[in-house]
Order: structure tokens, then sequence, then C-alpha cells
């Protein structure tokens, strides 16, 4: 336990030099830009790669998958209920809010920590059915909101889908290993030397994000979200942990994946389809310190 609680000191220190960079303007919100396409096209490709280089997939882990995604469903239809008497652009901001999580950004730096590589291979299954609803589900739920729906053909969505460098990452590396292929030495080598840059980038990229200026107005809106999606993930969360027939690592997998914050997609969704991005922004801001306290919290009681 001391050395969990150490590596989630570690954690919270790399996040306060990213957010202590921004405020002397060492460092600027808008270089997050830059440091975020190299974590998400980079850094973390490497680091599944080095996870799945020789995992054994058994039947569990696509289980993950599936859960992901009938998790996100689930979520996206009570969101869509919960807020179903408010206005069309509420609905759409919280529509597309809820259902995903932030895995590859906010996840993976702490697992990778905490459980190395065996909680890694976990968490990369369940972000996989995490993807589709992410930039699919969530996609599309903001354009039908915002009444955009021209944009959202069948093929905008898949193209999407196939720019997530990440998705098509655990695709390729999860047929690799379905096949019996071997990557060279030489592949292995230098994408475990690159992934040791995923998790302070990471956790450096939350501290630039962080931010302490909320939009005023929107308490009641944003309370209410959050005791939807919490509720919602700790709920199923423990559910699953306590009654669930299945080794000690898929069970804490869900009971953690499910109350990570609102996915970095949002705030483009936002931009893209004219929603309130000072609500979005501040709603996500409060999701990453709740999660990050109920994380510790959760781990410290259990394991």
């Amino acid at each position: 336990m001391n050395g969990f609680n150490e590596q989630f000191l570690i954690s919270i220190v790399i996040i306060a030099i990213g957010y202590v960079l921004k405020r002397f303007n060492l460092v600027k919100e808008k270089d997050g830009e830059g440091i975020a396409r190299i974590v998400f096209n980079l850094t973390l490709p490497c680091l599944i790669i080095v996870t799945f280089s020789d995992v054994d997939f058994s039947a569990s882990l696509f289980y993950l998958v599936i859960i992901a995604f009938i998790y996100g469903v689930i979520n996206a239809i009570l969101a869509l209920m919960v807020f179903r008497n408010h206005p069309k652009d509420i609905k759409g901001t919280f529509g597309m809010m809820v259902p995903g999580l932030n895995i590859g950004l906010f996840a993976y730096p702490l697992v990778e920590g905490l459980f190395g590589f065996d909680g890694l291979k976990y968490f990369g299954m369940f972000d996989v059915g995490n993807a589709f609803i992410v930039f699919g589900l969530s996609y599309i739920i903001a354009g039908v909101y915002a009444g955009s729906a021209g944009m959202l053909e069948t093929r905008s969505i898949i193209v999407k889908l196939s720019k997530s460098i990440p998705l098509q990452t655990y695709l390729i590396m999860c047929l690799i290993n379905i096949i019996g292929f071997e990557l060279p030495e030489i592949v292995l080598d230098v994408t475990s030397v690159i992934s040791g840059a995923n998790m302070p980038l990471s956790l450096l990229l939350l501290g630039l994000y962080l931010n302490f200026s909320f939009a005023k107005g929107y308490g009641k809106l944003i309370a209410k979200f959050l005791f939807t999606k919490y509720g919602i993930g700790l709920i199923a969360g423990f559910a699953c942990y306590l009654w669930l027939p299945v080794e000690e690592m898929f069970k804490f997998t869900l009971l953690i994946g499910f109350i990570l914050p609102t996915p970095a997609s949002v705030l483009p969704y936002a931009i893209m389809f004219g929603y309130n991005q000072r609500l979005v922004g501040t709603a996500s801001n409060i999701t990453m310190i709740i999660s990050f306290i109920l994380i510790w919290l959760i781990v410290n009681l259990i394991v």
C-alpha cells in the first residue's frame, strides 16, 4: 500500500508541475495540443505495442470490450432521460459527456505506475470498447442535439474511428497476437524506450489542462451531471466488483474504469457543434478532480 500511495503522490506532483508551468507562462495551455498529439499518436501507441506484444488473449479480455461498449450505451440512454426536460443544447452537452471515459490520457499513466503491464492489458481492452463510444456514440449525440444531423453520415463516423491511432494500434496488436506473429526485437526495443515517456507526458498534460476558473450560473446542472455520471459509475462498479465471478484485475478494471473522467474529445465536439465551451470545460475539469480522489479512496480501501 505504501508503494501505491507513493506512486499516487508522484502522479500528483507531476500534474502540479504541469499546472505551475502554465501558471508562470513557462508553458502555455495551447502548447498542450502538441503534447497531446505526441501522446495519442506516438507514446501511447508505443506503450500499447509493448503491453500487447506477448499478451495471451483470453475470452475474459474480449468481454471487457463488450462491457465497455454496453456500459457506454446504457449511460447515454440514462443521461438523455435525466436531462429530457432541459433544452436541446443541454441534453446534447451532457448526453455526449456522460457515456465516454478518459482512459488513454487519465487512466493509463496511473495504471502503468500502479499495476504495470498486467493492469494495462485489461484497461487497454476496456478502452477498445470505450473508443467506439467516444468517437461514435458521443459524436452522434452531440450532432443530433445540436441540429447538425447532416454532419452525421456513417462515413464521417468511420473516418473519426479510423483516425484514432490508439484504437488502430489495439486492433492491429490483437490481430498480430491471434495469428501468432512476433514483432522484430528492434521494434520492441524502440517502442519500449518511447513508451517510457507516456506516463510523465500524460500527467504533465493533465496539469496543463487543469483549470480552476469555473463557469458561473451552472451549478445545479453540473451537480446533476456529476450525480448521474458518478452515481451510475459507482453503483455499476461496486456491483461488478462484488458479484462478478471473474479474476480480481478484471473486476478492478470495471470498478475504476466506470468512474473515470469525461474524455478529452468532448471539448472539440463542443467547438464543432457550437455548445457552451466554458460549461463543458468546467464540468470536465471537475470530473478529473473527483475521479482522482475517488480512485485514491477506492484503491486504499480495497487493495
